[in-house]
């Protein structure tokens, strides 16, 4: 059990007011007749899964390989504003 969430729930969800409306949504048949019309993205996120697209190996392949460059813009910017205060 995870004792701390990557998220906080939200004051919708904390109030029940998301779990209502889900159930009122399927008593009614609304979640039934919508569900054709999400049948492509689903399969698309079959076929993704299957292949492996969100796996560390496909990250990897399609980000390509981590850049340590961020650190060095950032000691960069506040080198060049030390040398500009120091000129002033």
């Amino acid at each position: 059990m995870k004792f701390f969430r990557y998220r906080r729930p939200s004051l919708k969800t904390l109030l029940g007011i998301t779990k209502a409306k889900r159930q009122i949504k399927r008593d009614l048949g609304i979640t039934a007749l919508l569900n054709p019309f999400r049948w492509l993205p689903n399969q698309k996120r079959r076929i993704k899964r299957k292949l492996g697209y969100e796996s560390e190996a496909g990250r990897l392949l399609r980000d390509g390989l981590p850049r340590q460059r961020g650190c060095l813009v950032e000691m960069l910017c506040v080198i060049t504003a030390s040398d500009i205060s120091g000129i002033v």
